[in-house]
């Protein structure tokens, strides 16, 4: 498929800081699209995935303003491993569909593809020029993630086994963006410094 613009996908677990250096590169110039928010759109009040969820869960599962029952899904994900697996088969080619539309009307210059799965799925891999992964320990995941959502230690360490390991997102990185005892100021230093060599690569 050509396209005309770099396609940069930017990854990292939770509590690293993936969306503060999303933000950095928008204010460089990127363009950002959000998958997770393609994503919560497909299923909120009317979104693309609703009549799809309803033919495979179940009436129950929609709520009476046309959107997924979050909590309820979220039950039976816990409760049935396959439930996940239907949910993602639904809503992720909904999610590329749109990626792939908005890629297409993009003019040039860099699309961020903030893809949180990227290390899970070679689909999405291939859907990217280069990869960015922001990176710091599990402990201080967990510690940003109990300060910002007010979460349990378990609830944190849960959604970290879920995700891919620090080493899986590594393998997969051509640029690391370094978050461990990083201030806001360094980690912009780190950003500009690698958005200068991603410009000098592609010629933009």
């Amino acid at each position: 498929m050509e396209h005309s613009c770099v396609r940069l996908g930017l990854t990292g677990g939770i509590g690293s800081g993936k969306s503060t250096v999303a933000t950095l590169l928008v204010q460089l110039g990127a363009e950002l699209i959000d998958a997770d928010a393609i994503s919560r759109a497909s299923t909120a009040p009317g979104g693309s995935a609703i009549e799809a969820v309803r033919a495979a869960f179940g009436d129950e599962f929609i709520t009476p303003d046309r959107a997924m029952d979050r909590d309820r899904m979220r039950a039976c994900i816990f409760a049935d491993p396959t439930a996940r697996a239907r949910l993602e088969a639904i809503i992720h080619p909904l999610v590329r569909t749109e990626i792939d539309r908005r890629l297409a009307a993009l003019p040039g210059g860099v699309a961020v593809l903030d893809l949180p799965l990227l290390a899970e799925s070679s689909a999405w891999r291939e859907r990217c020029d280069l990869v960015w992964v922001v990176d710091c320990t599990a402990e201080t995941q967990i510690r940003r993630v109990m300060q910002r959502n007010g979460w349990t230690r378990d609830q944190v360490q849960a959604v970290l086994a879920a995700q891919a390991s620090r080493e899986q997102r590594l393998a997969i990185a051509d640029c690391v963006i370094d978050n461990e005892g990083q201030t806001l100021a360094e980690l912009e230093q780190q950003v500009r410094a690698q958005w200068a060599q991603l410009g000098h690569r592609f010629g933009l």
